[in-house]
């Protein structure tokens, strides 16, 4: 069989920023979390604080995969065939995330038999599910069915907004522009008020960083490179002054992030196990591949685990003891079930489910 090329840095950031995510809800949501906080509080509180950065990661990722995707595309001549990629992006989303959503009310129905806390919620509406199945219940002010599926409306969003800009600037020079004016307001302002914290305005600062550093080497035209490399410096200089006046880390993040796809993102390494017995084949990258293209299903899936170890810590009677090892007992239970369930999410659903588009 023939081997496929990889991204080793892509398929890098993506596992530590799921695994990054998960660690931080695990820090952050039930009895576990606080009986493991007294026997590691500092790497519980630095989880707690700092895990959610990962989401910048998540953001530049997104914008650096979906700028590649897009300009590679032929299908954004007319305002038609924008449409029709921005369905086929909600139709990839779809059928893992609302699984998940099933699985996610099935949990929590069973937690609520032992615990009353205010991450596992209220039991859950038609009317707010179906305002999940369209990403709409954060416009409509309604509680989350599950932790991070915040993200996956964003992530629509932003895709939605890139494909645009795309389609009305087909040319790139003026989109390379209008990007970098989006993401350094975003940035520097509306990312910093959380009244746009359900609109891509809020997000588009990583996002588009992700979006420039694809532009700045893999589009055909160099002056378009050339641009897009002026525009990053400028970003950057931009978020240093800003700096001075107030340090925000996560722009930071963002940025460096971004950068180090510009020089490394295109490192590329095989998935196929050599057969040649005087070579080793690589399992660290191998297993950063496997964790890569799972990392979605493992995002959606983690808050579902989360609730059943809490409801098992709870139900049997664990939690009277506060004691921390076995509190780090069932969050490590519920990471590796996070991974194992992810495993048949994408094997079962996400990957079949790609052959739905227009």
């Amino acid at each position: 069989m023939q081997s496929k090329n990889h991204f080793l840095l892509v398929d890098f950031l993506k596992t530590f920023a799921a695994v990054a995510i998960i660690l931080h809800h695990l820090s952050n949501y039930g009895q576990i979390a606080e009986d493991a906080r007294q026997l590691l509080p500092g790497i519980m509180d630095f989880l707690f604080e700092y895990g959610r950065y990962a989401v910048q990661i998540f953001l530049v990722m997104g914008g650096y995969l979906a700028a590649q995707s897009l300009t590679r595309s032929e299908k954004l001549k007319n305002s038609r065939d924008v449409l029709k990629t921005i369905i086929n992006r909600y139709l990839r989303l779809f059928a893992p995330y609302v699984v998940a959503l099933l699985v996610t009310i099935a949990c929590a129905w069973v937690a609520r038999f032992w615990i009353q806390d205010e991450f596992v919620g209220e039991s859950e509406t038609l009317s707010q599910f179906l305002a999940h199945l369209f990403f709409f219940q954060g416009f409509l002010g309604l509680d989350a069915i599950s932790a991070g599926v915040w993200y996956v409306a964003i992530d629509w969003q932003l895709y939605a907004i890139l494909a645009l800009l795309l389609g009305m600037f087909p040319g790139f020079r003026s989109l390379v522009w209008i990007l970098t004016i989006l993401s350094v307001a975003s940035l520097l302002y509306f990312n910093r008020l959380t009244a746009y914290e359900n609109y891509f305005i809020y997000f588009i600062g990583a996002y588009g960083l992700g979006a420039l550093a694809q532009l700045c080497k893999n589009y055909p035209e160099q002056s378009v490179n050339r641009i897009a490399v002026i525009c990053i410096v400028l970003a950057g200089l931009a978020i240093a002054v800003a700096s001075f006046h107030q340090f925000w880390p996560r722009n930071l993040l963002a940025y460096v992030v971004a950068v180090t796809l510009i020089f490394f993102g295109d490192l590329a390494y095989k998935d196929q196990v050599r057969v040649h017995k005087h070579i080793q084949p690589h399992k660290l990258v191998n297993a950063i591949l496997w964790s890569s293209r799972r990392s979605y299903c493992a995002f959606l899936l983690h808050f579902s685990c989360i609730l059943l170890a809490n409801s098992l810590y709870v139900g049997w009677g664990m939690s009277h003891l506060h004691d921390g090892a076995l509190a780090l007992a069932l969050m490590l239970m519920a990471f590796v079930a996070s991974w194992g369930a992810a495993n048949y999410l994408y094997r079962w659903v996400e990957v079949p489910s790609r052959r739905i588009k227009l």
